[in-house]
């Protein structure tokens, strides 16, 4: 089962790519549109600044084999900034348009007692228990490195949240399109069972 991992420019290809697999999958680490769209699975990871990350896909062609790909039937893994790409638009540093997959606004984190970035391990709560993403898996915590979350405009798309204050989108997914806002390669025995989770689908 070989599983894309989105090279354009803005993402930890390697973690990402080791965790794959160590869940006993092949990764291919690929920009090349037929390699991503002929693959069982695709993950678009990303670290850094929306806009940033937009234009690099742009500039590669990737936005739109993305599109190719959400518009298919092959599951689909945005990881951290790679999830909020997946989304509407984003306020970071001026007012940029994603990818438009799911509908929603990145947005920054505002107001009260915490600290931005939201760094560090916190507790995921499931919002859909039954989902297959969640099979046999018990809520625990999860690491997360981010300083902007995403508003879904659809409460169906929400699988998942953590508590930061409020509530913060942590995994949203629609059909075969997920996304997960903290780093599961980086989550332990939970972060790694839900991307195992993910990469069943993929049979």
């Amino acid at each position: 089962m070989a599983i894309a991992v989105v090279d354009y420019g803005m993402g930890n290809l390697h973690s990402v790519s080791k965790a794959v697999e160590r869940l006993g999958y092949e990764p291919l680490v690929t920009g090349v549109r037929e390699e991503i769209l002929s693959a069982d699975g695709i993950i678009l990871p990303g670290v850094g600044a929306f806009g940033d990350a937009m234009e690099h896909l742009r500039e590669s062609g990737m936005d739109q084999v993305m599109l190719e790909a959400s518009s298919g039937s092959t599951p689909l893994l945005g990881i951290c900034l790679g999830m909020q790409l997946l989304f509407s638009e984003s306020e970071e540093h001026g007012s940029h348009k994603g990818l438009d997959i799911l509908p929603g606004k990145v947005v920054r984190f505002t107001g009260g007692e915490v600290k931005v970035p939201h760094m560090g391990w916190n507790s995921l709560q499931f919002q859909k228990p039954e989902h297959p993403l969640f099979a046999e898996l018990e809520e625990g915590h999860v690491y997360f490195v981010h300083s902007y979350h995403v508003l879904p405009e659809a409460t169906s798309d929400l699988l998942a949240v953590t508590d930061y204050g409020q509530p913060v989108t942590a995994i949203v997914g629609r059909d075969h399109v997920y996304g997960m806002q903290f780093h599961p390669e980086k989550s332990g025995e939970l972060g790694m069972s839900l991307l195992r989770g993910f990469l069943a689908m993929t049979k």
